[in-house]
């Protein structure tokens, strides 16, 4: 409980210090030793009244300590930090909060995603200053070894630095937030399917990617969009305990529908029929959340409401054109019109650089082929793409598939 409330409390803090100090690695630091400080001493002591208070008044002291050593003054003359007024330069009272404090999560959330960072950096130094994990945690995360994440972070705080610590003009408003929500939306994703190693998904990742949206629908709880993206999250983890039986890929169609998580079902369902209800303007996560939810109250694959999912996928393809998009509505179409009409839809994508040497091109290919009888075909596009993945629970799974494709006699 302990370690859930400094996690949640930790990008609080970190934005309240940005907005009053500048200077986001002197910043975390003093955040780093006030989590440190509350490990150990809530233990014995018992969480305070005002944990966030407490949290902010020992990481301030932390930076005012710092502040007035004449070898810390040195190292960060060139930070935001000396350009300080002295006059601002106290601890704050345990209970004392600006009007502006409310907003200085959803601040540090654009100022990780600025737009002179790469989506890489961005989702790396999000992780790190909102999500609060360690440069290994992030590595790990995401395949690269824990020097090359710590340079891409560095490399990234030494872009954003110097950089007014405010919320973006309303102009910019838009394009940043839009920039948050895909960085949310990419590390969802990387969770839900690892795209390497040999674990099919990192359950930790998505749910760290779930609680930031959930943040961010607190802070902006009238963007239907940032409620479409949550919905999309929570109705696509539902179904992480029913994905994998002793390590090995089960897909969508076959899985025990059983085992999905209802609560979470029941949450996404709601969240995504009120955003439809109330939006002006239908956006893509509203349409994949809405998409997910067909499948998520359907009792099996065959009762899913397959035409319904092919006019979303419609919508879908004219809000967001995305070859993607077109690759599942092609399984969608299949299930409607046959695996021929899917395998026509697929034909449009062969020559998009975009898609033509992706695995799950190949992979859709060889399950409407073998739909379709032509199993020496389907044998050799499921062994494509078993090459071309690098999630090895996946490369089994495609390995499996293309045994039991056997040319008829």
């Amino acid at each position: 409980m302990t370690d859930d409330l400094l996690r949640d409390l930790a990008p609080q803090v970190l934005a309240i210090l940005m907005r009053r100090y500048g200077g986001l690695d002197t910043c975390e630091d003093a955040v780093q030793e006030a989590l440190l400080a509350a490990a150990t001493q809530w233990g014995e002591t018992g969480v305070p009244d005002n944990p966030r208070g407490w949290l902010l008044t020992v990481a301030t002291r932390r930076l005012t300590d710092w502040m007035r050593s004449d070898s810390a003054r040195r190292r960060r003359e060139d930070e935001d930090l000396l350009a300080t007024p002295a006059t601002q330069r106290v601890a704050p009272g345990a209970d004392e909060r600006s009007p502006g404090d409310a907003d200085d999560t959803l601040t540090l959330l654009f100022l990780c995603c600025h737009p002179s960072l790469s989506v890489p950096s961005q989702t790396a130094l999000t992780l790190r200053a909102v999500g609060g994990l360690t440069t290994a945690e992030i590595a790990k995360a995401f395949f690269v070894p824990e020097a090359t994440m710590a340079q891409r972070i560095s490399r990234a705080k030494q872009k954003v630095k110097g950089t007014r610590f405010s919320l973006p003009p309303e102009e910019e408003r838009g394009e940043r937030l839009n920039a948050v929500l895909h960085v949310l939306y990419l590390m969802f994703n990387e969770g839900y399917t690892a795209t390497a190693g040999p674990d099919l998904q990192r359950d930790d990742l998505a749910a760290e990617a779930i609680r930031l949206t959930r943040l961010v629908r607190r802070l902006l709880p009238s963007d239907w969009e940032v409620a479409g993206l949550l919905a999309l999250m929570l109705l696509t983890h539902a179904r992480r305990f029913a994905r994998s039986v002793d390590g090995e890929l089960v897909p969508l169609s076959e899985q025990d529908r059983t085992r999905w998580d209802r609560a979470l079902i029941e949450e996404g369902v709601a969240l995504i029929s009120e955003a439809l209800a109330k939006t002006t303007r239908l956006g893509a996560y509203q349409l994949q959340a809405a998409i997910a939810a067909v499948h998520d109250e359907a009792a099996s694959d065959e009762e899913t409401d397959w035409p319904q999912v092919v006019a979303l996928y419609g919508l879908l393809e004219r809000v967001a054109p995305n070859p993607m998009v077109t690759l599942n509505k092609a399984v969608a179409v299949a299930m409607t019109s046959g695996p021929r009409a899917g395998l026509e839809l697929l034909d449009s994508l062969t020559e998009d650089p975009r898609l033509a040497k992706h695995h799950r091109l190949h992979a859709v290919r060889a399950h409407l082929l073998e739909r379709a009888g032509e199993t020496s075909e389907a044998r050799r596009e499921y062994q494509l793409a078993a090459k071309r993945t690098t999630s090895l629970p996946e490369q089994r799974y495609l390995q499996k598939r293309a045994a039991r494709c056997t040319t008829p006699n």
